[in-house]
């Protein structure tokens, strides 16, 4: 029988971002859990009620707790909910290590089976974590391989995409077109609350760079009226492009958002984000393309 590994994702039901990270494929009822894993699942669901400071060092007390259960029937669950929440926003490297290695323990100890052809959701984001955080981990797994492998080819589609859109007032952007520029490539939708809180940090570094020759094209796949009542209350100035029928989220594989993706000058990806970011996270992707 196929184990809940989403088990707790009815917790996240009113948390986007982990929805939004195409990690909810079933919604499960809560579990008995034990009285050590119920302690730990606790502070998982309220982590985002916290200050990144201690959200950070939360998540990296939690990642130890979790590796030190013994016998623990959902240890890999626990682990895999704090691994959804740990790339939204900057915990920290030493935190996203914490959180990794507790993932690979998990897996090492309960491996999970395959979905289908594709590699189980705990092993792809691993595979995140080590490729997009710089991560190591020691797990010797033939789904991790599969999922490195997906990435890799994944980010090849992604260098190689090209389109066109309309932005809000009619106008069209084709991204290989902007070669000399440097393009940030955000993919949002107006339900997806840590796509909201970076819309404040993108507009700052669109007024900051765009003279320098930054372009953000914010994509979203939802209707023009719908895109149109947020933008009336968050006022962005960089363009907005529909994607009606999703086929450039389709050819940048986005299976959750926020994403983010920078191309520089030459036209070369150069950057990516899994998750939300912060702005100082964001100036280091620009740096990778010449900006600073």
């Amino acid at each position: 029988m196929i184990r809940a590994i989403f088990l707790f994702i009815t917790v996240f039901l009113s948390a986007p971002g982990l929805l939004a990270s195409g990690r909810a494929h079933a919604a499960i009822q809560e579990p008995t859990l034990t009285k050590q894993e119920k302690a730990i699942f606790d502070q998982i669901r309220h982590l985002r009620d916290l200050s990144d400071d201690l959200r950070a060092r939360t998540s990296k007390q939690l990642a130890l707790d979790i590796r030190r259960l013994t016998g623990a029937p959902h240890k890999l669950d626990l682990a895999f909910a704090l691994a959804g929440l740990s790339t939204e926003g900057d915990l920290g490297h030493d935190t996203l290590q914490e959180v990794a290695t507790t993932l690979a323990d998990a897996l090492r100890d309960d491996p999970a089976p395959m979905m289908g052809n594709e590699p189980a959701p705990p092993y792809l984001v691993l595979a995140q974590l080590v490729r997009y955080e710089q991560v190591k981990v020691s797990l010797d797994s033939p789904q991790l391989a599969a999922a490195a492998a997906k990435l890799t080819e994944d980010d090849e589609s992604r260098q190689h995409a090209d389109f066109t859109l309309t932005d809000l007032q009619g106008k069209s952007w084709t991204l290989k077109a902007l070669r000399g520029k440097v393009v940030l490539v955000n993919f949002w939708a107006t339900w997806c609350q840590p796509c909201r809180r970076e819309m404040p940090d993108l507009e700052a570094l669109y007024k900051r760079f765009k003279d320098q020759g930054l372009v953000i094209l914010g994509i979203s796949d939802e209707e023009s009226a719908k895109v149109k009542e947020l933008l009336a209350e968050q006022k962005v100035t960089y363009p907005v492009l529909l994607d009606p029928g999703r086929k450039v989220n389709e050819l940048f594989r986005i299976e959750g958002i926020p994403k983010n993706f920078v191309y520089d000058r030459d036209g070369k990806l150069v950057a990516q984000s899994i998750d939300m970011r912060t702005q100082k996270q964001f100036l280091a992707m620009l740096a990778q393309a010449g900006l600073h």
